[in-house]
């Protein structure tokens, strides 16, 4: 080293860390102060936010405390109160004596509450095949359906039966117990404690019973599932019987109510009672009549009627067959209208009685007149027999009504005009009169006119079938009204079937008075009347069997060929017997007709003379009407030809 150079500086190494330890990095320079926002936006941001929340909430509450109030108060009464029906118990039908012949009893409405058999409430996974299976057999339905019911989603009452009686719900109320105890047991034993049978219950009804079964059947109807009327007077005076229901309104929780609260109650009203112009008795007597009549004779079918020929009420209908209408289950459906009513037909030879009021009350010929009766009349384009071959017959005109010649019958009615077309014009004129061709104005359900077209629209044949009771159709009520208005001095009074009705407040209101009309002269009434009494009393006659001991009997016998009401065409007969009693002083009218009679006799003398007997004979004792002893006229039923 030259020692004119200056020695080497030395600059310091710096120093190590210590082994195991990380280099500081060299330091930052400090970063530069930040600066915050306004919050400004940010604070107007949020409360114009919380200020339209506000104004949806304050919006909400003026539409729910203002202008739906009314709606939500509705709804929240909805969901705290339950409302119940309380049926009206349906007024009775009753005899003409009061004797009930409908009513109605206590029944019960089993129902139940489906959330109840789901598995978590049952604690059983078949809950209801398992009730269903039970209640099948005491409610007499199909498991299948009942299960359906049971299984009903999004509901808490299902209907299982109507009507059920007091012993069906003590069956159902012993299985509930059996099952109650079942479950308690199995559950103190640490088991799940099933009870299948928990969710069925019952609401207080009735049932509408027919304390006589069969009697008036046909008249009196029935009802439907819901209780209403469904036949017969039950639906032509439903609006009576029925009532008004009533309502209770009560608190509720958890589906049952609460009894610290009051509730509101509309109390039911219940239906009148109706008061019939029938008498038990009678029609009794008159369905065993005409019932076993039908069964003897093998007949389609048969009716009765019994009519008050004094005040035009109907004591008896009876039809055969009937049916019962506690159980329709088993009835025959062609067996369950009334075919007094509903049933039209020709009546053959009871027709003639009109026919004969029509000559009288014309003045075309008197009792005594004579007609001569030849085994065939050709007339139009037939040829025209009676219902035997004979010899010319020599009968008075009163004779013709006792041997019922329809060739007489024909004769007679030429009488009226000194045409055809003008002797039709004025016999259909007392048709009319007599209500042939116009409901009898029981305004019964499903009831029938008959049928009686215009002359001018008769048939060659028809003009003089009409005469004698072919051509021209009537219902039985029809038929036994002409029998009353001839026993009743000539004067139509229109049938009645209801006296009147008793409302719940114990008020009898009677039925309007029937209306009144006359038809022919009490003269005339008073002639026909001892022109019947020759059919039933003269030995010539064709009434013999109607015969009443110590009774004076007016009446006339019928045999007409009969419109099959499936083919349409004639096929087999109708057989009827048409009469009142006393003759001389009438009380009682009956009527009976046979449909298609196939075993014995198809004669209205020989089938229905006995019903008409037998009916006739109960009705006088009933009503208590005694013979008036005095001798019957004896009017001339042939006379002698001139030699």
């Amino acid at each position: 080293m030259s020692p004119k150079e200056p020695p080497a500086r030395r600059v310091p190494r710096p120093a190590r860390p210590p082994s195991g330890a990380r280099p500081r990095p060299a330091a930052r320079p400090a970063p530069k102060a930040l600066r915050l926002g306004s919050p400004r936006p940010r604070l107007r941001l949020v409360g114009l936010g919380l200020t339209l929340v506000m104004l949806a909430f304050v919006v909400r509450l003026l539409q729910v405390q203002a202008v739906d109030a009314d709606a939500y108060a509705a709804k929240a009464e909805k969901n705290r109160y339950s409302s119940v029906d309380l049926p009206a118990e349906r007024g009775d039908i009753t005899d003409r004596s009061g004797i009930a012949l409908a009513t109605s009893v206590d029944a019960y409405d089993i129902t139940a509450d489906p959330t109840m058999f789901t598995p978590e409430q049952s604690k059983a996974p078949d809950a209801p095949e398992q009730a269903a299976a039970l209640l099948a057999p005491i409610l007499g339905a199909d498991a299948a359906e009942l299960t359906r019911k049971l299984k009903k989603p999004d509901t808490r009452y299902v209907v299982l039966a109507r009507r059920q009686t007091p012993q069906v719900w003590n069956q159902i109320k012993d299985l509930k117990s059996v099952f109650a105890d079942k479950a308690r047991a199995d559950k103190a034993k640490g088991g799940p404690g099933a009870n299948v049978m928990a969710g069925v219950f019952q609401e207080s009804s009735s049932k509408r019973v027919y304390p006589n079964g069969d009697l008036a059947a046909g008249t009196l109807g029935w009802v439907n599932a819901d209780g209403r009327g469904a036949g017969g007077l039950e639906i032509l005076m439903d609006k009576e019987l029925t009532g008004r229901d009533g309502k209770i309104t009560y608190a509720q929780a958890g589906g049952h109510r609460v009894p610290t609260v009051g509730s509101r109650e509309t109390p039911a009203v219940p239906g009148s009672d109706v008061e019939l112009t029938l008498d038990r008795d009678i029609q009794w007597a008159a369905q065993k009549a005409i019932t076993d009549q039908v069964k003897k004779s093998k007949a389609d079918r048969g009716y009765v009627i019994v009519q008050d020929t004094t005040t035009g009420e109907i004591l008896a209908m009876a039809n055969a067959p009937g049916f019962d209408p506690n159980d329709l289950t088993h009835a025959d459906a062609a067996a369950m209208g009334n075919g007094a009513l509903q049933d039209v037909y020709e009546p053959g030879s009871t027709s003639k009685v009109m026919s004969m009021a029509a000559v009288l009350e014309e003045n075309a010929a008197t009792p005594t007149t004579r007609v001569t009766v030849p085994n065939r009349l050709q007339r139009g384009d037939r040829l025209f027999k009676d219902d035997i071959d004979h010899p010319t017959w020599y009968l008075t005109l009163n004779g013709v009504l006792a041997k019922s010649s329809n060739i007489g019958t024909i004769l007679a009615v030429e009488q009226l005009g000194k045409t055809d077309a003008e002797a039709n014009r004025v016999l259909y004129s007392y048709l009319r009169k007599f209500g042939i061709g116009s409901p009898s104005g029981l305004g019964f359900p499903g009831e029938t006119a008959g049928i009686l077209a215009q002359p001018k629209d008769w048939s060659t044949s028809q003009q003089f079938t009409v005469r004698f009771g072919q051509g021209l159709s009537l219902n039985a009520m029809q038929a036994a009204s002409v029998y009353s208005t001839i026993a009743n001095g000539g004067v139509r009074i229109q049938p009645t079937l209801v006296r009147g009705t008793k409302g719940p407040d114990g008020v009898f209101t009677p039925a309007t008075a029937p209306e009144r009309t006359r038809v022919v002269s009490a003269k005339t009434a008073r002639t026909l009347a001892t022109m019947l009494e020759s059919v039933v009393g003269s030995e010539e006659g064709t009434g013999t069997k109607a015969r009443i001991p110590g009774y004076r009997v007016a009446g006339k016998t019928g045999t007409a060929n009969r419109v099959d009401p499936v083919t349409g065409t004639y096929r087999g007969y109708t057989a009827s017997f048409a009469g009142f009693a006393p003759a001389d002083k009438p009380r009682v009218t009956v009527y009976c007709a046979i449909q298609n009679p196939t075993r014995g006799s198809y004669f209205g003398g020989q089938i229905c003379g006995p019903v008409f007997k037998q009916v006739m004979e109960f009705s006088l004792k009933t009503l208590r009407v005694p013979p008036t002893g005095s001798e019957a006229a004896r009017l001339p039923v042939t006379f002698a030809p001139a030699e």
